[in-house]
């Protein structure tokens, strides 16, 4: 029997009793766990040329070190994360939170060479570590203080942004990328310009996005923002202003969707920062927070549909229409569950979420969560006057207790703490790789 076949057949090894209250010894034993799970698995093959046999063993063996580190989790995340943060007197974002915890709780998250190897995989061949990170970032939004910590500490703005603030206060225009930002006026204007794509999200356009985000926030000279899909250049709306497509499916497909770098970064970051604000301290009054817009083109899918849930005002072409396909893709629709149902009610969530019910600017129900429906030749103009009547000295403060009514911040926080591990699951679930697989070869 050759070595991969022994390794094969032998069985998943039965995880230790936890003390639950001794951090240090049950720190101990999930490591020692996690190493000879990983040195069982050692000898097998690539993921592509496991048998069917050496794909179950694998499965099992992450299922019982999942199974573990959620226990120690439930136990100990309190004390971990005051660890990690020395006592929450250190800001950490989520991407610099997780090595951390890998360095100082071996085995509490996937290794840095346990998600490089997966980096370099379709999403059909990982090993779904990021399940791992999953478990640990909904431990953490989960536990009240560590959770509002980290969700307060991803409202500071980006390295990235702060570098570039004084070229752009100086210049009022930027190319990031997958989005340009200009100020016009007291506005900031951010144009999502992926025309070969129709916008389509991936890792590039959230870290462009929330850059973008910061600027508009940080300098002075900007009092309310707009968000707007650009010209595209995709044969099939060549010339036309496209919102935006929703998830990258190839990219999806390719593996290059990462959970904390974009599903759960684009939630608690650059969204949340729409909603509360930008922290530039940790006084009560280091908050910035300022209106935004957003003008809907052609149509709006999937998380640029869940975009206008946050917005102070939506305005849309007649032409333009709104869909949540996310179930339909076998994820969850970011926080649209949390939000959908209080804007339009419980029976259109569900038909939207669940059934894929499409909804065009021009039918009434539409209104639920478009404010102005207006001819596509007079989207700017009604852009403009959007912009100029929430450009007001008490905009700022009534959004804010708005917001706070609407959206609690420790509702939010348990909603996240459960979408982190709902959402790490079904990115390495059977029928999502299926449909991805299907619909990217079909050329969707």
């Amino acid at each position: 029997m050759t070595a991969p076949e022994a390794v094969a057949t032998a069985p998943v090894l039965s995880p230790p009793e936890l003390t639950g209250h001794d951090l240090r010894r049950d720190a101990a034993a999930l490591a020692r766990f996690v190493d000879a799970g990983r040195a069982s698995l050692a000898p097998l093959p690539e993921p592509v040329d496991r048998s069917p046999g050496e794909r179950e063993l694998v499965r099992a063996a992450h299922a019982a070190g999942n199974a573990l580190r959620t226990r120690f989790l439930r136990a100990h995340i309190g004390a971990v994360y005051a660890e990690l943060t020395d006592g929450r007197s250190r800001r950490h974002r989520l991407d610099d939170l997780l090595p951390a915890a890998a360095e100082i709780f071996p085995g509490l998250v996937p290794s840095a060479a346990e998600l490089a190897a997966d980096r370099s995989r379709t999403q059909s061949e990982k090993d779904g570590h990021e399940i791992g990170q999953g478990l640990f970032a909904g431990a953490v939004l989960g536990d009240r203080e560590a959770g509002a910590h980290l969700l307060e500490s991803m409202l500071h703005p980006t390295r990235r942004a702060e570098e570039l603030l004084p070229e752009f206060r100086r210049t009022g225009t930027l190319e990031l990328g997958a989005v340009r930002i200009a100020r016009r006026g007291s506005a900031a204007e951010l144009t999502m310009c992926r025309g070969d794509n129709l916008n389509a999200e991936d890792a590039e356009q959230v870290e462009d996005l929330e850059t973008a985000v910061d600027l508009a926030l940080l300098d002075p000279e900007v009092r309310v923002g707009l968000l707007r899909g650009g010209t595209m250049t995709h044969p099939r709306y060549r010339g036309r202003r496209v919102f935006s497509a929703g998830i990258n499916l190839k990219r999806l497909h390719a593996g290059e969707i990462p959970l904390v770098g974009f599903l759960l970064r684009r939630e608690i970051g650059y969204i949340q920062k729409l909603v509360r604000g930008l922290r530039t301290g940790d006084g009560p009054a280091d908050t910035v927070t300022k209106p935004w817009v957003a003008a809907v083109d052609t149509f709006a899918i999937g998380g640029g549909a869940q975009l206008l849930l946050v917005f102070d005002q939506v305005i849309a072409a007649a032409d333009a229409y709104l869909s949540l396909p996310a179930a339909q893709e076998g994820i969850v629709p970011g926080a649209a569950n949390f939000r959908l149902g209080r804007v339009a009610g419980a029976r259109t969530a569900r038909q939207v979420i669940l059934r894929g019910r499409r909804i065009h600017a021009s039918e009434p129900e539409a209104r639920l969560l478009i404010d102005d429906v207006v001819p596509p030749d007079e989207v700017d103009a009604a852009v403009d006057d959007a912009l100029h009547r929430l450009d007001a000295p008490a905009v700022v403060a009534n959004r804010h207790m708005l917001n706070l009514a609407e959206e609690p911040p420790d509702a939010f926080r348990g909603y996240m703490a459960e979408f982190a591990v709902q959402q790490a699951m079904r990115l390495y679930s059977q029928d999502v790789i299926a449909k991805i697989g299907s619909w990217v070869g079909r050329g969707a």
